[in-house]
């Protein structure tokens, strides 16, 4: 089985969550920006985690044989914090980097009109360089959000094939699918989704633009999920290449719209050397 987790947050995780990755079959990855967890006090903060996203974190998943990427934004939490509103106007020079492949995470945390001025800028940004949009709906009144969500990418003129919304359920799926835009999903222990009812989904709707992910942070969350969403398919009749097409084709597809998508993790010169004067081997240089 081989996987790629479209949204997981490996700032947050450790090597050994990378071991048990790839162990399990992931080969590739995006990990959106998102928020810190506690308050930003700058846009200074921002471009030093940025270039964490493109420079440490692809060194760090390198060592374990996964090839990552990225997308860049100003997350829907800290869009209403006026001391971040400046990295609006920093995005257009992270967007051209390679390792960037799409725009995100963006969208609604809680509706603001600050959230929604920060969410149509990045879609805007997203037409402008080509790029996907990963879009976040919020965990709370999620079918309202959701709806309002689908308005703005409406609005905004974005080719919906170049949209995935996601952290979607049951309740939300169907308008997603309707829309045109690609649907995604977070499989956690307690909340969101669970293999069982992704399984379900999946019978509903089929395997076309569907994103399954594990949406791993800092929280209660668990990076083999993909894993387990794949295992309970095959256990409910559908065969390997559902699988193959919804936990590698589909993201595949999806961020391969960016033009810079690379699958494998053939960097053996970053990989066997250090980053910055640095290893992940703790005692080294």
């Amino acid at each position: 089985m081989r996987i790629f987790d479209p949204h997981i947050h490996m700032t947050s995780r450790t090597t050994d969550d990378y071991r048990s990755m790839h162990a399990a079959g992931v080969r590739a990855l995006v990990e959106p920006a998102f928020w810190l967890g506690q308050p930003r006090t700058g846009p200074v903060s921002f471009t030093d985690y940025f270039d964490a996203l493109l420079g440490w974190e692809p060194y760090r998943a390198a060592q374990y044989g996964i090839s990552h990427h990225c997308t860049i934004g100003l997350n829907p939490k800290e869009a209403n914090d006026p001391r971040c509103a400046p990295v609006l106007d920093l995005l257009g020079r992270y967007l051209v980097k390679d390792g960037v492949v799409g725009v995100g995470e963006t969208g609604f945390d809680t509706g603001t009109a600050a959230e929604e001025h920060a969410f149509a800028r990045q879609l805007e940004l997203a037409v402008e360089h080509g790029l996907p949009a990963l879009v976040h709906t919020p965990h709370r009144d999620k079918a309202g959000g959701t709806r309002r969500s689908l308005g703005v990418v409406r609005d905004s003129g974005i080719d919906p094939a170049f949209v995935v919304l996601d952290h979607l359920n049951e309740v939300t799926v169907g308008e997603v699918a309707d829309s045109g835009c690609w649907m995604g999903f977070s499989i956690y222990p307690d909340t969101k989704m669970t293999p069982g009812r992704m399984v379900e989904i999946l019978r509903a709707h089929g395997t076309e633009r569907v994103l399954v992910n594990s949406a791993a942070d800092w929280g209660h969350s668990d990076p083999l999920l993909t894993r387990a969403t794949g295992e309970a398919m095959l256990a409910a009749g559908f065969d390997e290449d559902d699988v193959d097409r919804v936990l590698w084709r589909n993201p595949v597809a999806f961020y391969g719209q960016s033009g810079r998508l690379r699958t494998e993790c053939a960097d053996e010169t970053r990989a066997a050397g250090l980053f910055a004067g640095n290893s992940v081997a703790r005692g080294e240089s």
